[in-house]
């Protein structure tokens, strides 16, 4: 059992890591654009909080590869699949943070703020929808 269980979060890992990835990197370019400069106060706190939720994101999606690295061989699968999916839960909840964020920045800087508060909603209700909610109503009606 726990043999599937690390490999089903394995697995998951690599899915998410990509899109962290991604969007890591598309952000870590952004202030050396011509146009970084021009981003006014509010599009410069959307962007460090977009980069430093990616960045979390990213280390907790990574950790329990590392940890699976360090406790491989010492009968601790139990503890990596408990933590491993506590870390994978945090760093989602971070990715949906990085991506509301993100889509609020671009939105923000294309169509002004209400359009991006409008989209930034949108996104993270329909985040928090699919990731968290409908995963805890099928939890509660397995009772």
């Amino acid at each position: 059992m726990l043999d599937r269980n690390t490999g089903e979060l394995l697995q998951e890992l690599r899915v998410t890591i990509t899109g962290v990835q991604v969007l890591f990197g598309f952000l870590l370019t952004l202030p050396f654009s011509s146009r970084f400069g021009d981003l006014d106060a509010f599009a410069t706190t959307l962007y460090v909080i977009t980069l430093m939720a990616t960045a979390l994101s990213a280390v907790l999606l990574i950790a329990p590869v590392s940890y699976h690295r360090v406790v491989f061989r010492h009968r601790a699968r139990e503890a990596l699949v408990r933590d491993g999916n506590r870390l994978l839960v945090v760093g989602l909840a971070l990715l949906l943070l990085a991506v509301v964020s993100a889509v609020l920045l671009v939105l923000h800087v294309v169509l002004g703020t209400g359009a991006a508060v409008a989209g930034g909603a949108v996104v993270g209700v329909v985040g928090l929808t699919t990731w968290y909610l409908l995963p805890r109503r099928a939890l509660g009606s397995r009772g």
